[in-house]
């Protein structure tokens, strides 16, 4: 009798185990069936001029008397008939987020195309094919909006409150992997916040929900049938890892892009590190948190404001700050003009000033990331030009023109006419890119890897951080 009490115990506990589980399990069936008419394949098409080409437009022509000219005219007809320019075409994935057809992607996968081409699935089956303009796009998030003119009204999918997912939740992506068509794929959320150094706005969804190359654009939709993220990113050596833009950051910029056809954010004028734990005590800050100003630009919002070199930024509003990429987030997504209260930690108490934000723009940007890579490193970089990268090992670099005595790249080696092709992996096309390194990657690493050429060699330099 107690024996068959334990069992009937068992069964009762293990029902309601299955039970629960189930309701937590959305129903993907349903949940394909619905979004699925509303997300899109985008296929682009570049044409890229022969490298011939690229090599004769850079040539120097004399014009009308030079005794050269003919033989140029010559050199270029002939290599020209040998060596087209070739055609490059991509694949990957939107969804349509208007009835009248505006269509969200990353810009990656429309950027530079000569011709968008978009296709919708109908619920009969059949598929609809539209020539797509480019409303706006925003590389620094790698967003994009596109227009069809569609023949009929369009099924839409509506933005969720990705502030609102938890870890551990159930997400389901729609896309174009490998151009295979409407592919469906499940799996949990397995982060939150991540930063993988793509951009100053990096706080990625991570999930194990399969994403490939041609996902990118596509929904990450929640169990509730809306899109929590826009999946942007693989990891390519990682099986079961991929990253989306959170959609509440995705729908701010969205919303600017179809209102201005561009993306207008708030500019403090700082440089910024962490705060680790030795920099908390020495401050005398209860815990490492918040954004350490390392140096202000004169003129711009925060010198107005009185914002000095050594303040920690700790609140917005009233609002904490957890580290430098929190603040420059939350200024990113506020408007030019917006006042703002700052909470500052400095010399031991909490100071508060107003500050009006200004715009945000790439000249600014690049004064101050290049003042945060001179501070950093002690050197001043500038891009090579493209004389400059006919004798690079890349199609891309940072040339060094001035090297500090006795600063950590004088000590690695570091001279001036260097070439910097990559930091941590990552090719060096702007002064931006190394400063983001310096501020993301190397952060984790504590040494940051240079890639250099010197003249026609190629070495790895290291310079600590820490």
């Amino acid at each position: 009798m107690r024996a068959w009490r334990y069992g009937l115990g068992f069964l009762v506990c293990w029902i309601w185990a299955v039970a629960a589980i189930a309701a937590d399990v959305p129903d993907f069936v349903r949940l394909a069936e619905k979004a699925g008419p509303a997300v899109v394949n985008i296929s682009t098409r570049k044409v890229v001029e022969n490298p011939m080409g690229q090599f004769l437009r850079r040539l120097p022509r004399g014009g009308q008397g030079d005794p050269f000219q003919d033989f140029f005219d010559q050199f270029e007809r002939f290599f020209g008939d040998q060596m087209p320019n070739r055609e490059q075409r991509s694949l990957g994935s939107g969804f349509i987020i208007s009835a009248d057809g505006y269509i969200v992607t990353n810009n990656h996968v429309v950027e530079g195309a000569d011709s968008i081409t978009v296709n919708i699935q109908r619920r009969e089956g059949k598929e609809e094919s539209y020539d797509a303009e480019v409303v706006g796009t925003d590389p620094e998030t790698d967003l994009a909006l596109i227009k069809i003119n569609a023949t009929a009204p369009l099924p839409v999918l509506e933005f969720g409150d990705s502030d609102r997912l938890r870890v551990g939740e159930w997400v389901m992506a729609i896309g174009n992997p490998f151009g295979l068509d409407h592919t469906v794929t499940a799996g949990i959320v397995s982060a939150k916040g991540r930063n993988i150094g793509s951009g100053p706005y990096d706080s990625f969804i991570q999930t194990d929900a399969s994403i490939n190359p041609g996902n990118s654009g596509g929904p990450l939709i929640n169990g509730s049938g809306e899109v929590i993220g826009i999946n942007t990113a693989i990891i390519a050596s990682g099986q079961g890892i991929g990253f989306a833009i959170p959609s509440n950051w995705a729908r701010q910029v969205i919303d600017q892009l179809r209102q201005y056809k561009t993306v207008r954010r708030g500019w403090l004028g700082v440089s910024i590190q962490d705060v680790d734990e030795k920099v908390a005590r020495t401050l005398g800050l209860s815990k490492a948190a918040g954004a350490l100003v390392a140096s202000v630009t004169p003129g711009d919002p925060a010198d107005k404001a009185g914002i000095h070199a050594g303040d920690v930024i700790i609140a917005l509003d009233g609002e904490p700050i957890s580290s430098s990429s929190d603040l420059t987030r939350r200024v990113g997504a506020m408007a030019p003009g917006e006042k703002v209260e700052v909470s500052l930690w400095r010399k031991g108490k909490v100071e508060k000033v107003t500050v009006t934000l200004e715009e945000r723009n790439a000249r600014r940007v690049a004064a101050s990331d290049g003042a945060n890579v001179e501070e950093t490193l002690g050197m001043k970089v500038r891009p090579v030009t493209r004389r400059e990268v006919k004798g690079l090992q890349g199609s891309s670099g940072l040339i060094v023109e001035e090297v500090a005595r006795r600063s950590v790249a004088a000590q690695a080696g570091i001279r001036p006419g260097d070439v910097l092709l990559e930091a941590n992996g990552q090719a060096l096309t702007s002064v931006e890119d190394l400063a983001q390194v310096i501020a993301a990657q190397s952060q984790d690493k504590g040494v940051l890897m240079l890639l250099v050429q010197r003249g026609r060699r190629v070495v790895l330099h290291t310079i600590p951080l820490s």
